[in-house]
């Protein structure tokens, strides 16, 4: 622990992960804490990250997210009554919480006052 910056080594544990760690290996119990389903990702999913494998799909794509994703997206919303542009208006995260901190960063300033109502899930 004496290598852990003294930041870090005050930085509390995560409840959310406490609560995972309880409830792993527990069959009467679905933990909706990480975003994780009860059950098994379909196959053809599956299926389709192996291919991208085998191809060599393997590197990083733009900090956007991949643009083919984006554009689905947008059209996905369309149904909706929504337009977003692909290129500026949809960002891609991986997962809530990264996509929620980005929110927030965007929009609040050190200093503003933010209302969370309960209940909340501890990130």
């Amino acid at each position: 622990m004496d290598n852990i910056s003294n930041t870090v080594k005050k930085i509390p544990k995560s409840g959310i992960r406490k609560f995972f760690e309880l409830t792993i290996g527990m069959d009467d119990i679905i933990s909706l804490g990480v975003g994780e389903p009860d059950f098994v990702t379909p196959w053809h999913i599956r299926e389709a990250c192996i291919r991208s494998l085998e191809e060599g799909y393997t590197m990083y794509t733009s900090n956007y997210g991949l643009l083919e994703l984006r554009e689905a997206i947008s059209e996905y919303t369309k149904d909706y009554g929504v337009v977003y542009s692909p290129e500026s208006e949809i960002l891609i995260t991986v997962g809530v919480s990264e996509g929620f901190d980005l929110a927030i960063r965007a929009i609040v300033n050190p200093g503003d006052e933010v209302i969370i109502p309960e209940p909340w899930y501890e990130t």
